[in-house]
């Protein structure tokens, strides 16, 4: 088996963080293997190898360090270390936004409108959709633009977020790369109870 391209990149390389846990209610809160999710997302990034800082420091601070920024989901609680600081890597080898995207398995259909309201249109093929799901890294270069003299985050929704990116930088600097199915996103209790029974406790 060939190596994988980013294998001998300098995994010690300083790279920041912050878990993403403000507008999501309290679902980061709720317990996985008996640990919050906050905390099992915090854990990720810290066996990652990943320096994180809390949500309140100035992001002027954050441009200072000059690194690569990962932005790390709490709703994704179970994403694998070595997924994230693989992705850490590319960010920082290709100059390019790096989000992690898991394949669309539900039944997609358009919504059109009509007479009294909306209708149900054509079945979307998954096969051209993704979900976002964790992380969003940003590279060094972009975190100076986006954030630096009084910039902010565009949006802490990670989709929204990956949209505005797209749209800002081009689609070709935004790299997609899927996920482990460990790395899905939740959306409720009844979301966490099957990626509990899907994973093992940390």
């Amino acid at each position: 088996m060939n190596p994988h391209p980013y294998d001998a990149v300098d995994i010690s390389a300083p790279v920041s963080g912050i878990v993403v846990e403000e507008g999501r209610g309290a679902l980061p809160f709720h317990l996985i293997h008996g640990e919050s999710l906050v905390a099992s997302a915090a854990w990720a990034a810290g066996e990652a190898g990943i320096d994180l800082l809390d949500q309140t420091v100035p992001w002027e601070v954050v441009v200072e360090r000059g690194e690569p920024l990962v932005l790390h989901d709490p709703l994704c609680p179970m994403t694998p270390p070595d997924f994230l600081r693989r992705c850490a890597e590319r960010a920082a080898v290709e100059d390019r936004v790096v989000v992690g995207v898991r394949p669309v398995t539900d039944t997609v259909k358009e919504v059109r409108p009509a007479e009294g309201g909306e209708a149900v249109g054509a079945t979307v093929d998954r096969d051209a959709l993704v979900a976002v799901c964790s992380p969003v890294v940003l590279p060094a270069s972009l975190v100076a633009d986006l954030l630096g003299e009084g910039g902010s985050l565009p949006s802490i929704d990670f989709v929204e977020l990956v949209a505005e990116l797209r749209r800002r930088y081009g689609a070709e600097r935004v790299q997609l790369v899927e996920a482990p199915p460990q790395a899905r996103r939740v959306a409720s209790d009844d979301d966490l109870a099957v990626l509990a029974a899907l994973t093992e406790p940390r």
